[in-house]
């Protein structure tokens, strides 16, 4: 992976193809006898009038190597019911699943078993413990299932435990733990099997907010060591933008837009997504390499930056620098410089407040 590699340049691992989940009496008739030829919105208004109730609408992305990939819209969006179609927990009504190019709905119930079992990891906001099973057991348990020799067992189980910052709590029980740390055994438990994909919805919801802020930054430094393909699901914009390589809004079962966050924020698909994140303040996703401008006079003495950096870092570096900073793209080449009045204008217009 070369050093200023995007998600979006690196291999695919876990694709979505024209998903769709539909409840209702016989939801694949639809797709026997239309097949895929209509309009998804026709035929989505097409299963409410007959009574049916499509959840997941002709859904599609592709997750790539080392990827965090997050899935937000609010309740009853089909984020959720997206989630498990992916690991199969419920069945799709339509598509394809595609885990290394194989499709996962293809697979039988033991074929399926065994890739839970060894190549995905699952968290959600239950964290779902064995309340009689100590942390160092609740960790192995899926190793066990595996049928891992008890000795590898618990020396794997110690090794994640380790990861998650749990080291000298492997006796106690899920009752003696706080929730941020039982939140941690449920992370050590699904990484345990050392997974390929990696499948959270919405797991630090159920805490409170400061206990939250500091399982994200637990998150992002074991995804910083292990580089997993993670899909998350969430709510919440700004926990969204904290972790996210990219992420899809969906709404009423379809997805409305997929980006960067800086692309959902600066770029809107619709009203939907720019009510969605209109209290973003645009300094937390506003890169260097959009504010820049022509450089005037010597530009020798002034500290450089990376195109990346956000204007917020930003400031901070203009107070040291008030006469400005050189911007690097990532092949080294100079962009540009940034100044305090440049990076203003560019706020104020990116707010439309100029």
């Amino acid at each position: 992976m070369g050093q200023h590699e995007s998600p979006e340049e690196r291999a695919v691992k876990l694709s979505c193809r024209n998903l769709w989940k539909v409840y209702g009496p016989r939801p694949q008739y639809y797709f026997d006898t239309s097949g895929y030829q209509i309009d998804r919105d026709a035929l989505a208004d097409r299963m409410r009038s007959e009574v049916h109730v499509p959840a997941a609408i002709d859904v599609s992305f592709d997750v790539h190597v080392g990827e965090i990939f997050v899935i937000m819209g609010l309740s009853g969006s089909g984020k959720s019911t997206v989630v498990r179609c992916l690991s199969r927990l419920v069945d799709a009504s339509y598509g394809e699943v595609l885990l290394d190019g194989e499709n996962l709905l293809a697979k039988s119930d033991r074929e399926l078993i065994d890739i839970r079992r060894h190549k995905m990891g699952m968290v959600f906001q239950n964290f779902g413990l064995l309340p009689h099973l100590t942390v160092l057991e609740n960790v192995a348990f899926p190793l066990k299932l595996q049928g891992m020799p008890l000795a590898e067992q618990l020396e794997h189980a110690q090794r994640v435990i380790k990861l998650v910052d749990l080291e000298g709590r492997e006796s106690s029980f899920p009752g003696q733990l706080s929730g941020g740390q039982q939140q941690r055994v449920g992370i050590a438990r699904s990484l345990a099997v050392e997974p390929d994909v990696w499948f959270l919805d919405e797991p630090f919801s159920a805490l409170d907010p400061l206990i939250r802020r500091q399982m994200q930054d637990e998150f992002l430094r074991i995804q910083k060591m292990m580089h997993k393909s993670i899909v998350f699901i969430t709510h919440d914009f700004l926990e969204a933008l904290r972790i996210a390589d990219r992420m899809a809004i969906m709404r009423d079962g379809k997805v409305v837009q997929i980006g960067t966050p800086e692309d959902l924020i600066l770029n809107p698909a619709d009203d939907y997504v720019a009510q969605f994140t209109s209290e973003v303040p645009r300094i937390r996703v506003m890169r260097a390499e959009a504010c820049v401008v022509p450089p005037e006079g010597d530009i020798g003495d002034l500290p450089h930056v990376p195109g990346a950096m956000v204007a917020e870092a930003l400031i901070t570096e203009l107070v040291r620098s008030p006469k400005g900073v050189v911007v690097d793209g990532a092949d080294g080449g100079v962009l540009g410089v940034v100044t305090p009045a440049s990076l203003m204008k560019t706020l104020a217009a990116s707010s439309g407040e100029v």
